[in-house]
C-alpha cells in the first residue's frame, strides 16, 4: 500500500475505502502465516534504511529518526525474546511492526510508512532474507566439503572398483569418489556467489511500482543495507521474482548432488557393498528387528530432495502468467524459500556428521577392486599402444575376458598358451599391465584417479574451498 493508507488499530495497513468490514474467510486468507515473521529481522532494517531516508527527504527530524531507531530495535529484541507476537489482526509482519511503533510512539509511529509500499518492503526483506540465508547455506556447504576432503585425505591410496551404469567398471581410488561429489558441490557454492552478484540490487524506493516521490536516493538506502546499488527498474524491482527462482534451482540442484551422494551411501553400507560402516551417532535401528543399522540421513536426505524440487516447480508455475507489476500471486515466494531454507539447515550439518564420521572398510574396497573384470581395458590400452587398431583392440580384450569369464579365471591367471589361443598379439607381457598400480600409473593425466593426481586435486580444492568460505562470511548485510 501506499502512504495514503490509513494506520489503524488492528495491523492492517489499508481499509479507509471500504465500507464493510473484511469477511473473516478472506482475513484467514489474506493473513501470513506464523512462519513468515522469519522475515521481521530484514523488515526491521529496511525499515531502519527507509527511516535515515526519511530524514533525509526531511519528513522526520533528527529526534525523530532517533526514536523511530530505537524503538526498531526495541522491537526486534522483543520479538526475538518472545515479549511480543503477532495477534489474529495483525495482517503480515509490516502491519505488526508499524501496529507497535504506533502502540508506543503515537502519531509518530505511523510517520514511517510515507514513500513506501507494501509491495517494495516485501520485495526487500524476501531479498535480503535470500542474501543473508545464501551465504549461510555457502558456509555448510563449506563444512561438507570439508568432511568430504578430510575423509579423501584418508583414502588416497583406498583402492576401489569405480562403477557405471552400475556395474564394476575400473579400478580407482575410493578419495576420487569422494572428490567427484565435493566438485559438484563447489560449483554450487559458485552458482550462490553467481546468484548474489545479480540479486545486490535493492528494490526499496520503488514504492508500489512507479517508485518513490519522497525516497528519492535509493541508492543511499541500498549502500546502508549491503547492496551494491538500488535497482534499474521500479516496476521490475516490485514484480519480478527470477531470484528467487533461481535461488531455489541453485537449492534444487544443490539437493539433487545431495542426493546423489545419499543414494551411494544407502548402497555403500548395505550388506552387499560394505564399504562403509556408519557411526552409531548417524544411523537409526528398527522398532522390530533389533539387528537393522539403516542409514536415516541419507534416506530422509533424498525425501526432501523432492520436496524441494517441488518448491521450485511451484514457484515457477506461479509466476508463468502473472502480468506487471504486483500481484498478490507472489506471496507464494515465502512459502517456498522458508520450506527449503528450513529443510536445507536440517539435512547438511546431518550429511556432514555423517560423512565425517564414517568407516570405510580399505580390505573390502580393496577386494572387489578387481571383480568382474575390471583391468579389461588395460589390456585393449596396451594392444592399441603397440599399434593395434583400438577397434581390434577392444574386440581382442572382449575375446580374453569372454574365455576367462567360461574357465573361471582372471585375466592375469590365463597361461601363455591361453592367450596366445585368444589372440596371438596377446603376449606375456600384457600381464605387467593387469595390476592396479599400473593401471594408476597409466592415468597420469590432470583430474585423474592415480593418487598422486588425486592428492593435487584434493590440495586445489581446499584452497578454492578456503575461498568461498571466506565468501560466506564476508557478507555485511543484515543479518538474523
Amino acid at each position: 500500500m501506499n502512504s495514503n493508507d490509513v494506520i489503524t488499530a488492528d495491523g492492517q495497513l489499508w481499509g479507509a475505502r471500504f465500507r464493510s468490514p473484511t469477511n473473516s474467510a478472506l482475513k484467514d486468507l489474506s493473513r501470513s502465516p506464523a512462519r513468515y515473521f522469519a522475515l521481521l529481522p530484514y523488515d526491521i532494517a529496511g525499515s531502519r534504511a527507509h527511516a535515515t531516508e526519511l530524514h533525509r527527504a526531511s519528513i522526520l527530524d533528527a529526534d525523530e529518526l532517533s526514536l523511530i531507531l530505537q524503538e526498531l530495535n526495541s522491537i526486534e529484541a522483543d520479538f526475538q525474546s518472545g515479549e511480543v507476537h503477532q495477534t489474529d489482526a495483525d495482517e503480515d509482519v509490516h502491519g505488526f511492526i508499524e501496529r507497535l511503533l504506533v502502540e508506543r510512539l503515537g502519531k509518530l509511529g505511523g510517520k514511517l510508512r510515507a514513500g513506501r509500499s507494501r509491495n517494495d518492503q516485501t520485495a526487500n526483506d524476501l531479498r535480503l532474507y535470500l542474501r543473508d540465508n545464501a551465504r549461510a547455506l555457502a558456509e555448510s556447504i563449506c563444512e561438507l566439503q570439508d568432511a568430504l576432503l578430510e575423509q579423501s585425505e584418508r583414502h588416497t591410496n583406498s583402492i576401489a572398483p569405480g562403477f557405471t551404469h552400475l556395474q564394476p567398471a575400473q579400478p580407482i581410488v575410493f578419495a576420487h569418489q569422494l572428490m567427484a561429489h565435493a566438485q559438484s558441490f563447489a560449483r554450487d557454492i559458485d552458482r550462490l556467489q553467481d546468484w548474489d552478484r545479480r540479486s545486490a540490487l535493492s528494490p526499496l524506493g520503488a514504492a508500489a511500482l512507479s517508485g518513490s516521490a519522497i525516497a528519492v536516493s535509493p541508492e543511499l538506502s541500498a549502500t546502508e543495507m549491503g547492496y551494491s546499488a538500488p535497482c534499474e527498474n521500479s516496476i521490475d524491482a516490485v514484480a519480478s521474482r527470477d531470484h528467487v527462482a533461481e535461488f531455489l534451482f541453485i537449492a534444487s540442484m544443490f539437493t539433487v548432488n545431495l542426493s546423489r551422494l545419499s543414494e551411494e551411501f544407502c548402497l555403500w553400507v548395505s550388506n552387499q557393498f560394505q564399504w562403509v560402516e556408519l557411526d552409531d551417532a548417524f544411523a537409526t535401528g528398527s522398532s522390530i528387528m533389533p539387528q537393522k543399522k539403516n542409514p536415516d540421513v541419507a534416506e530422509l536426505t533424498r525425501g526432501k530432495a523432492g520436496r524441494i524440487l517441488g518448491n521450485l516447480t511451484g514457484l515457477l508455475a506461479t509466476l508463468k502468467s502473472l502480468p506487471l507489476s504486483y500481484n498478490r500471486d507472489l506471496s507464494e515466494d515465502k512459502a517456498a524459500v522458508l520450506d527449503t531454507v528450513e529443510a536445507l539447515s536440517l539435512i547438511i550439518p546431518a550429511t556432514s556428521g555423517m560423512v565425517r564420521t564414517m568407516t570405510v572398510n580399505v580390505h573390502t574396497l580393496a577386494e572387489q577392486a578387481t571383480h568382474g573384470f575390471t583391468l579389461a581395458t588395460e589390456v585393449a590400452d596396451w594392444l592399441s599402444r603397440r599399434g593395434v587398431p583400438f577397434r581390434e583392440a577392444h574386440e581382442i580384450s572382449g575375446e580374453l575376458v569372454r574365455y576367462c569369464e567360461e574357465n573361471s579365471l582372471q585375466l592375469h591367471e590365463a597361461s601363455d598358451e591361453e592367450l596366445a589361443r585368444v589372440d596371438a598379439r596377446l603376449i606375456p607381457e600384457v600381464r605387467d599391465h593387469l595390476t592396479v598400480d599400473a593401471a594408476f600409473a597409466a592415468r597420469s593425466g590432470y583430474g585423474s584417479t592415480s593418487p598422486k593426481r588425486v592428492e593435487e586435486q584434493i590440495a586445489r580444492l581446499r584452497q578454492r574451498t578456503s575461498a568461498q568460505n571466506a565468501w560466506a562470511v564476508s557478507y555485511t548485510g543484515p543479518r538474523a
